[in-house]
Order: structure tokens, then sequence, then C-alpha cells
């Protein structure tokens, strides 16, 4: 949006919409601006999550930097549970996935148990405020 749709719908004017947004971006609350792809039209046709844990509890937990070369993985959670990891890949199909699933357990030293998503009725939506 433009500074002046942001007064717009704010009851602000463009100049004090410009002013709130640049405090916003320097305390840290806007955290950038990117693109949005759609990953099916680059031929990323599936996505899943694929929770990870150590084979030996006892391994070090450095996991998301063993693993960050891996571009089929967009998102890297930390979690409570059985699981020490959440991962969101994306790749092409049922076949590549198997592929990642091997390369993650080869390069993490780590079991995997995946999710294939069917639909994703909503996503990224932001918090509210």
């Amino acid at each position: 949006m433009s500074y002046t749709d942001i007064g717009k719908e704010t009851g602000l004017s463009t100049s004090a919409a410009q002013q709130r947004v640049r405090r916003l971006e320097q305390r840290g609350a806007i955290k950038g601006y990117h693109a949005r792809v759609a990953p099916e039209a680059i031929g990323l046709e599936l996505t899943a999550f694929i929770s990870i844990k150590p084979f030996e509890p006892n391994q070090p937990d450095d996991h998301p930097e063993r693993l960050r070369e891996i571009d089929e993985i967009v998102s890297c959670y930390s979690v409570a549970g059985d699981a020490n990891y959440l991962l969101k890949v994306q790749v092409a199909n049922t076949a590549a996935l198997e592929v990642l699933l091997a390369r993650i357990r080869a390069v993490g030293g780590v079991s995997t148990q995946s999710t294939i998503v069917l639909s994703t009725p909503y996503e990224d939506r932001p918090p509210a405020i």
C-alpha cells in the first residue's frame, strides 16, 4: 500500500502514516517487505511438514545449522513435544519428497515423520493487533 492509502485506511495524513511506518520499522515491529511467490507457479506442487528428532538424545542440538543449506526447507520451527523441530518444505512431487527425506536424515542425523499438505485454506495471516 502507498502511504496515502495507509493514511486513508487509518484516518492519518500521508506524512503521519509514513512516520508511523518508519517508527515501526525502527522498533523492529515490521521486519521487512517481500514478494510472495506461488510455489506451484515455479513447479513446487507439494508442501509438507517434517518433524525431526535426533537418533541419539545426547546429540548436539545443531540441526538448524546442519540443514540450513537445504533449499527445499522454507521454515524451521523449534517445537515442544515428541519432535525437536518442525520443517516446512516445498518440493515438486512425492518422489522429490522421498529424496529430500533421505537427505535430511543423512545431513541431520535425525529420524523424520512427514505430513503432506492437501490444501491451504489460509496462511501467513497477520497477528491481531
